[in-house]
């Protein structure tokens, strides 16, 4: 994906409505700490910066299968990309010389997040999630509620700290409240594609964090695989949270529920759970602490 099809597919988004510059212009400021900042990215070079750093961790570090595209550009991109927010942390403070560094004009990209709101995925082609969960009729149920799509996370390994994480929690919580949305909602990946080596933590997620009906989505019937892999009293709890990947484990201390199945991901090597939280679902500690800039 080109610098030139980004500016032409942010210009598309930005004239249907999709982007609002009275509220969240590129280049944003929605968090800081230290010489750390996470904002919104300024343009089509700091959409691909957010890619090559996706690149980075996803084919380079993790185990993901890189189309000749992907390949050939050192980025990850999809069709989602012209048309969402992409949060970015920048390290404004570091000297490194190292080349393979992700810079932009004031720092060096460590971190990223997409962020899909709902009514710029009406206009333009539905949910990433779409494909693999069946979140329209979850949406479909809630018509008084607008939904967030949180994707594509990565942090450099020397990055993946608290302050780095809880500033990307910061960043997604002030756009949250700046756009007045209601859910969030995505893909969230245990690694490998294997669902018996994993279940101690498919079950673990099953059993004790399975949404309620009201919130419950399945994953689509083509794709689904059973997450009830063991009884609940099999379940080593403590052995089970300790296996999660951090950033799930992120989001169930915020309150998230668990869809119902899970889906293989073979391009990324990877196995998918649904996340699904409401905002009304977050402990007012967490609103407190994360909702300032």
């Amino acid at each position: 994906m080109t610098s030139q099809t980004l500016k032409d597919g942010r210009n598309r988004a930005w004239n249907s409505g999709a982007a609002d510059t009275a509220v969240t212009p590129p280049g944003m400021c929605l968090g800081r700490r230290g010489s750390l900042e996470t904002r919104l990215a300024n343009g089509a070079e700091e959409i691909l910066a957010a890619q090559a750093l996706r690149y980075k961790v996803f084919y380079e570090e993790l185990s993901a299968q890189p189309d000749e595209a992907a390949r050939r550009e050192k980025r990850d991109s999809d069709r989602f990309d012209e048309i969402c927010d992409h949060l970015l942390v920048i390290d404004h403070g570091t000297s490194a010389h190292d080349r393979s560094a992700i810079r932009v004009s004031d720092g060096v990209v460590v971190g990223t997040y997409r962020l899909l709101r709902q009514d710029v995925a009406e206009r333009t082609g539905g949910f990433y999630t779409s494909s693999e969960f069946d979140i329209a009729t979850l949406i479909e149920s809630k018509p008084d509620h607008r939904f967030l799509e949180l994707g594509r996370s990565c942090v450099l390994a020397p990055y993946r700290t608290r302050p780095t994480v809880e500033l990307l929690w910061q960043g997604i919580w002030n756009f949250v409240e700046l756009h007045n949305l209601d859910v969030m909602l995505g893909c969230a990946s245990l690694e490998g594609t294997n669902p018996d080596l994993l279940a101690l933590e498919l079950s673990f997620l099953h059993h004790r964090f399975r949404a309620p009906r009201e919130w419950r989505v399945s994953a689509l019937a083509r794709r689904y695989v059973e997450m009830n892999r063991m009884p609940a009293d099999a379940i080593d709890l403590r052995k089970a949270m300790r296996a999660l990947p951090p950033l799930i484990k992120g989001y169930l201390r915020l309150g998230a529920y668990i869809g119902d199945g899970a889906v293989v991901d073979h391009q990324f090597d990877t196995t998918d759970v649904l996340i699904i939280l409401p905002v009304s679902a977050i402990d007012p500690k967490y609103v407190a602490y994360f909702g300032s800039i």
